[in-house]
């Protein structure tokens, strides 16, 4: 019996190494990994610069406090501000952190320039910013928050597209919008640009801030560094994770300078956040964050969905709708998908769940042409099987 608590629901299937796209069992089975950790992976498994970059900060200093000055995360805080919107960086460990992060950094603005009852933050309801109290209840789920209260209060929530609702909620106590550029677990729901450009507008006109949750979806997972580059628009605070660790645990969050500010020390603090191991694999993961991968991010986007497309024709009765932007794609199907993705673990791909009977496809950046054959060879076979 498992010492592990029983919060998740485990596969009977473990892995003694990977490679790229692939996964290799403890009983021998070759996997095509398109779960990649659930969009962590950028780089795909025991990639060759990010494995040395480790190795090589493991041999000069693993952790010292932020206390002190740390070459390497002052270097990828000048890289990631060069690259973005952004002028200041604070470096966490997770998604969840970054989020929190983000909500803090927020609520610290307006009391700094001395509006302090300006703290609510209005999401969009089954939206996901993470497990901890306040990101749960940034979720507006109620099943996230079962069991979890009382209720914390400072945030409000709309309904995904219903501008006029969203306006509705708007008063003299709120600080910010915050949003999934694309939500991922509320089953890959690509937020159209108009609708990003409508509420920077509204937080322009309003005088509140916009925080654009880019935690799945960013550094280079939509064919862009950042998804919210192709609404044109410029957000004030971004919270990130997975794909700029390559794997390895790392979060941040990015604004502005008027916010950056109001975060005096003291304000905020991590232990591990900004530890030069992490910032050691963050710079080795933007040194191939490049245009030539998301090049590739494009070319085999537009060649995926298109084929996913072709295969929703063949199984009208099986896929609903073919979602996603880059390499954040979702399969919506007609009936829950769990016996889907079983039959797809069977036949060697792994995948992922999402809201609405969706099942996520997220191959790393650098995925190749054959893979994404096989991949779509699964589909189609489950797909026969299943019609």
């Amino acid at each position: 019996m498992s010492a592990l608590a029983k919060n998740y629901k485990r596969k009977n299937l473990s892995f003694k190494k990977g490679k790229g796209c692939y996964l290799f069992s403890t009983n021998g089975k070759k996997y095509l990994d398109f779960v990649q950790g659930i969009a962590v992976n950028s780089l795909g498994h025991a990639n060759k610069k990010l494995n040395k970059a480790i190795q090589d900060q493991s041999n000069k200093v693993w952790h010292v406090s932020n206390a002190f000055k740390i070459p390497e995360s002052e270097k990828l805080a000048k890289r990631l501000v060069k690259r973005t919107f952004a002028d200041a960086v604070i470096f966490q460990n997770s998604g969840a952190e970054a989020t929190e992060t983000a909500i803090k950094a927020a609520r610290r603005y307006f009391y700094f320039i001395g509006k302090p009852s300006k703290t609510t933050i209005i999401c969009i309801k089954n939206s996901f910013h993470g497990r901890t109290i306040a990101a749960i209840n940034a979720s507006g789920s109620k099943k996230m928050t079962l069991g979890f209260g009382p209720k914390v209060p400072g945030f409000q929530h709309f309904e995904f597209g219903d501008h006029k609702k969203l306006k509705s909620l708007i008063n003299k106590n709120t600080a910010a919008i915050m949003i999934e550029t694309i939500m991922g677990e509320g089953g890959i729901k690509v937020i159209p640009n108009w609708c990003i450009k409508a509420i920077r507008k509204i937080c322009d006109q309003k005088g509140i801030l916009l925080i654009l949750d880019e935690v799945q979806c960013g550094i280079g997972r939509s064919g862009k560094f950042f998804a919210f580059e192709y609404a044109k628009v410029k957000p004030d605070i971004v919270p990130i994770a997975k794909g700029i660790g390559g794997g390895f645990p790392l979060g941040a969050v990015l604004m502005k300078k008027k916010i950056s500010k109001a975060m005096v020390p003291g304000t905020h603090g991590s232990t591990f956040g900004g530890n030069p191991l992490a910032m050691a694999v963050g710079n080795a993961v933007l040194d191939q964050i490049n245009s030539k991968l998301l090049k590739n991010v494009n070319k085999m986007s537009k060649y995926f969905i298109s084929q996913l497309n072709i295969i929703k024709t063949k199984y009208p009765k099986v896929i609903k709708e073919v979602r996603g932007v880059g390499l954040l794609i979702g399969l919506q199907l007609y009936d829950d998908q769990t016996k889907f993705i079983m039959k797809l673990m069977e036949n060697k791909l792994l995948t992922i769940r999402a809201a609405e009977n969706v099942i996520r496809l997220l191959p790393p950046l650098n995925v190749n042409k054959s893979e994404i054959n096989l991949a779509l060879k699964i589909i189609n076979k489950v797909c026969k099987e299943l019609k």
